[in-house]
């Protein structure tokens, strides 16, 4: 009989340590832009988001893609029909979450003229999405492919940057409507995601088609922040960030 994965034995311990990062996850968008790291060292804040966003990109290719390539194999080993490309929807996915928020950036900047009429649709879109994507980042806190104190470590790590790259971006975006409405539903979104991840059980090759999903979508959210036009984003910033926090994850990975 097949051992059942890790993900199935939640201890208090577990709750605890996914709790407070789930916290801090909230935190980060509760904050209203008064996270600032390494705030005695640089003082433009755009550089620090363009540091983290190059982290976020760097833990999905250096760590998150090498553990998909075994989630794959357990994937195939774990449904009971015969797979033509041997677990290829895994990397699917992954195209897929690229593509999803591509679709909501560009459906959303399309939507500039309903943005007068109080609340619009970009808006709307733009917050739908992102707590959506910050629902599912706190359920795989709790169900990671690698549950280990280590790669939750590194997941927190990677994500509280990337949380607040979005937090930035989306409040130069959309302004006193982000303040008032939007920062607390993607808060809020974090804890529900992880309460969810304490309640729900899924199969580990499931979670390992939500990781893909999420790579994908970590991917294009840290570089669409970073593309010319009206965004500011600064390159060696962004560069720097990629570059240490890959050379972080290799000895580990």
């Amino acid at each position: 009989m097949k051992k059942e994965p890790p993900c199935y034995d939640i201890s208090m311990k577990w709750i605890l340590e996914t709790g407070i990062v789930a916290l801090l996850f909230s935190t980060v968008f509760l904050a209203k832009g008064r996270i600032r790291p390494f705030r005695r060292f640089v003082r433009d804040q755009r550089s620090v988001v363009s540091f983290g966003a190059g982290m976020a990109v760097a833990y999905v290719f250096v760590y998150l893609m090498p553990e998909l390539h075994g989630a794959r194999r357990s994937f195939v080993d774990a449904v009971s029909m015969q797979l033509p490309y041997e677990g290829m929807v895994i990397y699917f996915l992954a195209l897929v979450g690229f593509l999803v928020f591509y679709g909501i950036e560009n459906l959303s900047t399309g939507s500039r003229e309903a943005v007068e009429q109080g609340v619009g649709l970009k808006f709307k879109l733009h917050i739908g999405g992102f707590a959506a994507y910050a629902c599912l980042i706190g359920f795989l806190l709790v169900h990671n492919i690698e549950e280990t104190l280590l790669s939750t470590a590194l997941y927190a790590t990677a994500i509280i940057f990337h949380f607040v790259a979005v937090d930035h971006s989306l409040r130069e975006e959309h302004g006193v409507d982000y303040d008032r409405i939007g920062r607390f539903v993607l808060a809020g979104a974090c804890m529900l995601g992880w309460g969810t991840g304490l309640m729900v059980v899924l199969p580990h090759y499931v979670l390992a088609l939500l990781e893909a999903f999420i790579s994908g979508a970590i991917i294009i959210n840290s570089t669409i922040m970073e593309l010319p036009g009206n965004k500011d984003g600064r390159f060696l910033p962004f560069a720097l960030g990629g570059i240490v926090y890959g050379l972080i994850l290799v000895p580990l990975g």
